[in-house]
Formats: structure tokens, sequence, C-alpha cells
């Protein structure tokens, strides 16, 4: 479905900022959009993140890769 957002950052298991169980505290940072993510939402993996001038990608071993770019058109 488009709306659905990827495997790597969309809703799952874990807290794709901390790492910690899905619904732990977000950090301050992220909540103002100024933290990538940098754990799998799927399998709680750390994640290899890039972070540009324009936004960020990050890659999951299992999952795949995700750019902020390919989000902005699901805002």
């Amino acid at each position: 479905m488009l709306d659905e957002l990827p495997a790597p950052v969309g809703a799952g298991v874990y807290n794709v900022y901390t790492g910690a169980p899905a619904g732990s505290e977000v950090p301050t940072a992220a909540q103002l959009g100024l933290e990538p993510p940098r754990f799998c939402a799927g399998c709680g993996r750390r994640m290899i993140v890039q972070v540009r001038p324009d936004g960020w990608w990050a890659k999951c071993s299992r999952h795949g890769l995700v750019d902020s770019k390919d989000l902005e058109a699901q805002r």
C-alpha cells in the first residue's frame, strides 16, 4: 500500500531511535526531526546511516534501504 512506511522505519517491534521495544520514549531530538532513525523497526538491528545536507538514508542488512527523500512524498 502506498501510505505504508518501508519496513526499516515503519511501525514495528522496535523503536527506530533507541532500539528499545516499540512504545518506549522517543528522544527529544528525534521528536523535533533532528535525528535520523538508527535502528530497524522490524528487527531491531543497528542500521548504516548517512546524513546529507538535504536529508539522510538508512540501510538495514535484512530489510533494505530507506531514504528521507522517499518519505517526503508520504507526508
